[in-house]
Formats: C-alpha cells, structure tokens, sequence
C-alpha cells in the first residue's frame, strides 16, 4: 500500500476511534478491567462483613487471630492485542472487511486503554507470529498497532490460535488483560484456552461476516479459499450440500461457543455489517 493512502486509512481509523473511546467506551473499560488489577496492600484484622475469601491463613496463624489482605487497584494495567490478520480477514460481503473491523476494535480498544494509562501492545498471528510488539504507551505507538494491522502483508495464510496464545504466554509473565480479535476459524484450542486464561483476563472478540453463514442456491461456482489457496467448484444447487454446510456451520460456532464457556472466557460476535457498539458494550456491561 502506498505510504499516503496508508496515512490516510490509519487517520481515517484514529478519528473514529478517538471519538468512540472517549465519548462511550473509556469508562465502561475502567470499569470493565480496571477492577480486576488489584495489587497487595497491606494485612488487617478482620472485620464483620469481610469476606471469608480474602482471610490470609499464614498470618491469621502466626497471630492466632483472623487476618485479612486488602488490596488496592493497580493504577497501571498491560493490555495486549492478540489479532489474527490471516487471509480470511479479507472477507467483507458488506460494509468492511473483516480485517478493517479488527483495526478498528484494535484502535478503540487502545485509545480505551490509553486513556485509563494503560500499556497497549499487540500479537498479529496467522498460522504464525507475524509481529509482536511489545507494550508502550503514546499515541504514536498506538498508530503504530493500527497501521501494522492495515498494512501487514502475512507469511502466513491459515490460522493457528494455539501457535499465538502459547507465544503471548511466554512473552507476557505479568497478568495482562489481553483481547483475541479473530473469526475464530480454527479447531483444538480449547486447553491452551483454558491455560491462557487462568493466568490472564482474556476476552474473545469474534468476527464474522453474513456470507460466512449462507448457503445460497447458485448452481455451480468456483470457491476459492483464502486460508488454503485453494480453487474448490462447489455445487450450491444441490440440498444436501446446503444442509451439510449449513450443519458444518452450526457445529463449529456451537464448539466456538462451549471453548469459551469451559474456560471462563468472556465472548461476544462481532459482525461486518452492524455496529459493533452494542455487542461491545454489552460484553462491558456484563464484565462490570
């Protein structure tokens, strides 16, 4: 991509995102995450009403009376992107493509951050890492996360969700409120998961496109693939495979859904033809 069309995207995005982030979702992120960053402060003598959950049993023993921790809210947070730009983000049937809806959640989900003075940085995966960066606060380097997703030409092709989480784990010792923004087209992630999200506060944001739940009747046609770089003809007239697709459809959002539900992870579906706003702020809402 040129460098001023480039420019001109990345502006394009800051500005709607800006806008977004500060009239609507600075405060509900606060309360969203913000809460959820607590740092040790001190020890006390417990108190009626405490709960039983906060009771330091090595203390409480050693003064032979109940002790409770107290904990403050860590002013400071890490957030961190983990996007997945492989060539299904290409995909936009309507509005944008699927990829333009992750640099914008990217951005809006920064400047949130950015605001609550946070560090932001960012994972770019396809079937591999594409980009790490690490986290930073500033402007620039937020236009610098917006810019690499939009501009970002992957090595990679297919989607490997499992490659990406266990390398955010090992770069990420610190717990890190981390966003997976994906279509989530991939299978067998679940124990990585689960393992990501007991040591970090992990939302998935997935993104989907209408067509990618359609089997319209339209005779023969010539499917390409993104993912495999495959040309595949497929014959939409025939029922049993509209049934059979529409099924396989289902199935995968049906496993999608029952992955974040056994490991705690908070989900919401994000689509390229409707505002994403309220789908967000309903994950906030929920979190808060």
């Amino acid at each position: 991509m040129e460098a001023a069309e480039l420019i001109r995207r990345v502006r394009r995005v800051e500005l709607r995102a800006r806008g977004l982030s500060n009239q609507v979702f600075s405060g509900e992120y606060h309360s969203a995450f913000k809460g959820r960053g607590m740092a040790f402060s001190e020890n006390r003598a417990y108190q009626h009403g405490d709960e039983i959950r906060t009771i330091d049993w090595n203390v409480t023993a050693r003064m032979r009376a109940p002790y409770v921790k107290v904990f403050q809210e860590e002013r400071e947070l890490t957030a961190m992107l983990i996007i997945d730009v492989s060539a299904s983000g290409k995909i936009g049937s309507r509005g944008a493509t699927k990829r333009e809806l992750a640099a914008e959640l990217a951005a809006v989900l920064a400047f949130s951050a950015g605001q609550n003075n946070d560090k932001i940085g960012a994972l770019l995966f396809s079937d591999r890492v594409e980009r790490f960066i690490p986290p930073k606060k500033g402007r620039s380097h937020i236009l610098r996360i917006i810019r690499e997703v939009i501009d970002i030409e992957p090595e990679g092709r297919g989607t490997d969700i499992s490659t990406a989480l266990e390398h955010f784990g090992r770069a990420m010792k610190k717990r890190t409120i981390a966003f997976l923004i994906s279509d989530l087209q991939d299978r067998g992630f679940e124990d990585i998961l689960k393992r990501t999200s007991r040591r970090h506060d992990l939302v998935a944001l997935q993104i989907h496109d209408a067509i990618e739940g359609q089997a319209t009747k339209l005779g023969w046609l010539a499917g390409w693939d993104p993912e495999s770089a495959r040309l595949n003809h497929i014959g939409t007239g025939s029922l049993r495979w509209r049934k059979r697709y529409e099924k396989a459809v289902r199935e995968h959002q049906e496993d999608i859904e029952g992955y974040m539900k056994r490991s705690g992870v908070d989900h919401a579906m994000l689509r390229t033809d409707r505002p994403y706003v309220q789908p967000l702020m309903q994950l906030f809402d929920r979190r808060g």
